[in-house]
């Protein structure tokens, strides 16, 4: 279910307002390998599915970036902005991978919004993204996005 703001105005008195779930994303082993080959990072725990069937995860799991980089997927599931000329993602104030992705696992993001301020021509807003691996105890990335929305 995603979170409707009809301007970029309405998202200053979110914040603390809990926005949802996107949906859930099978992390498959095709997935890893193309996001290796995209960053150089072929590192066997994450390409290597013999070796790290031994090693310390029991099975290849996904880079962290691989991982925080999902927060672009899910965010539009998460919330829209409407009445906008254009929405840009501005960066991050902090990023966390407290828990491994294990391959053939399930992910999804939640979003809660943390800050919004007004700034030139628009609203700049802080989303938390929390992203759970399903049946996990720990989020496996927790990031805040910053994004600018203008009317």
């Amino acid at each position: 279910m995603t979170t409707v703001f009809e301007q970029p105005a309405e998202l200053l008195g979110a914040v603390g307002q809990h926005l949802g779930y996107s949906d859930w994303l099978e992390i498959d082993q095709q997935r890893i390998n193309l996001f290796a080959d995209a960053t150089g990072d072929h590192q066997w725990i994450h390409v290597d599915p013999e070796r790290a069937a031994q090693g310390p995860f029991g099975s290849t799991i996904a880079h962290g970036y691989l991982t925080l980089s999902l927060a672009n997927m899910f965010l539009p599931q998460i919330m829209e902005v409407r009445n906008t000329s254009m929405g840009v993602n501005y960066g991050c104030e902090k990023v966390r991978f407290p828990a491994a992705v294990p391959v053939g696992s399930r992910v999804r993001g939640g979003g809660e919004v943390i800050s919004a301020e007004e700034v030139k021509g628009g609203v700049q807003v802080v989303v938390r993204i929390t992203i759970e691996v399903e049946g996990g105890d720990r989020p496996a990335c927790v990031i805040d996005t910053i994004s600018r929305f203008f009317p």
